[in-house]
């Protein structure tokens, strides 16, 4: 294990967990809309099994390195394009995300998230679970695919996995009470992940997207609307600026 504490392996480590972060950023957006659909008391349960069910992924797979390598040899051909194991994952995981964002979306606009008597109604804890997990595999195929190309050392790997995600594990829970408060934002964050799900599905037909484009128009949106928070904010009665904008 000393052998591993070269200043070689140790910027591999630090590119690794700044890249697995960076990864998964969309992952804990999704984690975020998905748990805040859960009763309150639930909600932090739901990210920590969540987080902790990507991070269990992660390190399956990268212990799995040679089956993860075999989903990359082409299983048949469509309209002259090769797939692959990994292209029809990452076919079906961005169709589910393009349809499940839209799902979202849709509820929100037409009202669905409360019942007939006005209440909140909650989703179910093990459906919930189950639609994280699902997307788990999808993110975590995509993150274990680039840290292998990154580093030869699968325990420099789960090293970045483990600290990337107890970072997320920390952050997760301000960025879901963030997002769960303002309806904007919300939607904001849904529509990137139906834009997600389409390079999910152009990267399974071997359609590359850089993925620093989205995060840069995320970034500058993100901006954009909190400035117009601040806005409508300022344009409110001095006694209910401190309020939320909900």
């Amino acid at each position: 294990m000393l052998e591993l504490l070269t200043s070689e392996n140790l910027i591999a480590l630090l590119t690794l967990t700044a890249l697995e972060i960076v990864l998964g950023i969309d992952n804990i957006i999704f984690l975020s809309i998905l748990t805040g659909k859960l009763p309150p008391e639930q909600r932090a349960r739901g990210r920590r099994i969540g987080l902790a069910g990507a991070m269990l992924m992660r390190i399956a797979l990268l212990l799995a390195l040679t089956w993860v390598m075999k989903l990359t040899a082409t299983l048949f051909t469509a309209l002259d394009q090769a797939i692959s194991g990994r292209d029809l994952i990452l076919i079906v995981g961005g169709m589910f995300l393009i349809g499940k964002s839209t799902w979202e979306i849709h509820d929100k606009l037409e009202g669905h998230e409360h019942g007939a008597d006005g209440k909140p109604t909650h989703a179910n804890f093990a459906s919930i679970i189950v639609q994280v997990m699902l997307l788990d595999l999808v993110f975590s195929l995509d993150s274990v695919i680039t840290a292998v190309g990154m580093s030869k050392h699968v325990e420099i790997m789960i090293t970045a996995v483990v600290i990337a995600v107890i970072v997320m594990m920390v952050f997760a829970g301000a960025i879901s009470e963030f997002v769960e408060r303002r309806p904007t934002i919300k939607i904001l964050a849904l529509s990137f992940l139906i834009l997600i799900g389409v390079m999910l599905v152009a990267e399974g037909f071997d359609q590359h997207v850089n993925k620093g484009y989205i995060y840069f128009a995320m970034a500058f949106s993100l901006v954009v609307e909190m400035l117009n928070i601040r806005l409508r904010r300022k344009s409110l009665p001095v006694e209910l600026r401190h309020t939320r904008l909900d």
